[in-house]
């Protein structure tokens, strides 16, 4: 069922948004060669619960931690380990979400490590700027489908391929609600967009082929060839007019376009 958000529970989320936006880009700071997936994990925990938050990932359906840190080909869900160790050239996508007086944020980015190719780089600066994109569709009355067919179109003009098997969701008090925000098909189709609702889009973009496939720890997927894989993610709102970026505070649509 989708839930419509009022003002009030609008700004509880902001409220969440925001503090997940300084998580993540405190995080992001220590991405370096030479630390280990599992510090980062860490430091993310300790700075969520110092904000009288609660790190939403850590034991949800059994998850093992507080965020997930894919690196390279592993797509999304990669389980932070002090076996691995960042190492120069690779990227890596951080996931994160927490709950704030009872209501969620749900946000994701990719970031190299130390210095990358100029091909990873575009990749990540794809992935990112379809998800912006999909903002410019995510308007009232358009539909679901809408969003997925912006970042398909945008990813694929540029040579890479979309995931298809993930897709971005609704949130609220529950990190997964209604509806499902596919990245790829036709538009006009799936439920019409309306004021109040709160979802997340999430860009699963590959350089390579977007069939993926789970390890046998369960969670980590990744890409099927093995090629590299960017992942960005905000949860927005849709209102009246232009989409607010719940966690990503003091955006302005001029700023990026």
């Amino acid at each position: 069922m989708i839930t419509i958000k009022n003002s009030a529970q609008i700004g509880k989320m902001r409220e969440a948004g925001a503090m997940l936006h300084d998580v993540l880009m405190q995080v992001k700071q220590r991405v370096v060669p030479g630390v280990t997936t599992k510090e980062l994990d860490q430091f993310a925990e300790k700075l969520i619960r110092s904000y009288g938050a609660t790190p939403s990932f850590l034991n949800y359906e059994g998850y093992p931690a507080s965020i997930c840190t894919s690196v390279d080909s592993q797509v999304v869900h990669g389980i932070p380990s002090q076996h691995t160790v960042l190492r120069e050239g690779q990227i890596l996508s951080i996931d994160a979400g927490l709950i704030l007086d009872g209501w969620q944020s749900d946000s994701a980015l990719t970031v190299g490590v130390g210095r990358i190719s100029e091909e990873a780089q575009r990749l990540i600066d794809v992935t990112e700027q379809s998800f912006f994109a999909a903002l410019e569709v995510a308007r009232e009355g358009n539909r679901i489908s809408d969003i997925g067919h912006a970042v398909q179109q945008y990813v694929e003009e540029r040579g890479f391929s979309t995931v298809r098997a993930l897709c971005g969701h609704g949130i609220g008090r529950e990190m997964h609600e209604d509806p499902s925000v596919p990245n790829y098909g036709e538009p006009g189709h799936g439920v019409r967009l309306r004021k109040g609702m709160t979802i997340c889009i999430e860009p699963m973009i590959a350089a390579g082929d977007y069939r993926v496939k789970t390890l046998r720890d369960g969670w980590t997927v990744v890409t099927c060839d093995g090629s590299l894989c960017s992942h960005y993610e905000h949860t927005i709102v849709i209102t009246d007019g232009a989409p607010e970026l719940l966690s990503l505070p003091g955006y302005h649509k001029e700023e990026k376009r």
